[in-house]
């Protein structure tokens, strides 16, 4: 038997509807971004989208005024995962010393506290 995506996944993803600009090189492209983790992103995908898929991305995630979180931008690294039905699926691969508490913020406004300090010890 084979297992779904979600029954892989070691992170709780949350909705989170705000914009999202995605970097690759000299190219960037403003999207929505759909759900979020510890460990991935989800986006959705440009029309005309020219991404070299086997390069790094920069996530640009414009978090204010998301449920009073006073990040004005989290910003993380990632690679494609997938591409499916308009949807991108980024893993996140390092999350940077600044970036590491405002992703912290953005995800306890959305799940519960304990949850997620059980998700960041597995990432240890």
């Amino acid at each position: 038997m084979t297992k779904n995506r979600a029954d892989l996944r070691q992170a709780t993803r949350v909705a989170l509807d705000v914009p999202v600009d995605i970097h690759q090189g000299g190219s960037v492209w403003p999207q929505r971004l759909i759900d979020i983790s510890l460990t991935g992103a989800a986006t959705t995908q440009p029309d005309l989208w020219d991404a070299q898929y086997n390069e790094p991305f920069t996530l640009i995630i414009h978090t204010s005024g998301e449920r009073g979180n006073e990040a004005a931008e989290l910003e993380l690294y990632a690679y494609l995962q997938h591409v499916e039905a308009g949807r991108l699926g980024f893993g996140v691969q390092h999350v940077d010393r600044e970036n590491i508490e405002p992703l912290r913020r953005v995800l306890e406004a959305h799940m519960d506290a304990a949850q997620l300090e059980e998700e960041f010890g597995r990432l240890e």
